[in-house]
């Protein structure tokens, strides 16, 4: 299921993001602004046991997260969201994805993958800037499952109608969440409008 988060600080701090002439410090900054809030919309289903605890006036019934919680940053990119994101959830597991797009084939090449113990139990999310061709998104979620993981969701900034079609065919069980659905892709496979490459914004290798 595609779910596109509105919400005004959503999308102010996305045209910052988008405008071109934002610094790299201001890009990353909104990067993990965005991605707080977007995980809290994206958490809201997560599965809570109760537990017995004793406040300072007496004893009660609290919920705690039945479940540990993985972020699976795609890399490079997704690196960007992580801070943000465990600053919300700083329980959560990292696990990492290596993947790059061959830029003839646009198909995605992994390099590298790495997790944490019992991750077949965890709710996972994969996260990455960017939903274009879908070719990335699919191949994590796939790596994923080979782990065993069950429940996973999908957050990213920007995507397009090419890459949801992709995830939705692929991985119908898996929950898209987007702040924004752009309008297509170019003939070299980025987003348009969209934000430019996330990862030399990021990491000011533009």
């Amino acid at each position: 299921m595609l779910k596109v988060l509105s919400h005004p600080l959503i999308d102010h701090k996305l045209t910052i993001m988008r405008d071109k002439e934002s610094p790299n410090i201001w890009f990353r900054e909104n990067l993990d602004e965005i991605g707080s809030l977007m995980v809290y919309e994206a958490l809201r289903d997560l599965e809570t046991k109760d537990v017995e605890i004793e406040t300072p006036m007496g004893k009660c019934i609290g919920k705690k997260l039945a479940k540990d919680v993985a972020l699976v940053p795609i890399l490079r990119a997704g690196l960007g969201m992580v801070a943000g994101i465990q600053a919300l959830v700083p329980t959560a597991k990292i696990a990492h994805i290596g993947l790059y797009r061959d830029e003839e084939t646009l198909q995605p090449v992994p390099y590298f993958e790495k997790y944490p113990k019992g991750f077949a139990d965890m709710d996972v999310i994969i996260v990455d800037p960017m939903l274009a061709t879908g070719g990335s998104a699919a191949a994590a979620i796939d790596m994923c499952k080979k782990q065993g993981a069950t429940r996973i969701r999908l957050v990213c900034l920007v995507g397009v109608p090419e890459g949801v079609k992709v995830i939705e065919e692929k991985h119908p069980d898996v929950d898209i969440y987007l702040a924004a659905l752009d309008e297509k892709l170019n003939e070299i496979g980025y987003i348009v409008p969209g934000l430019g490459d996330a990862g030399d914004r990021i990491f000011g290798t533009d």
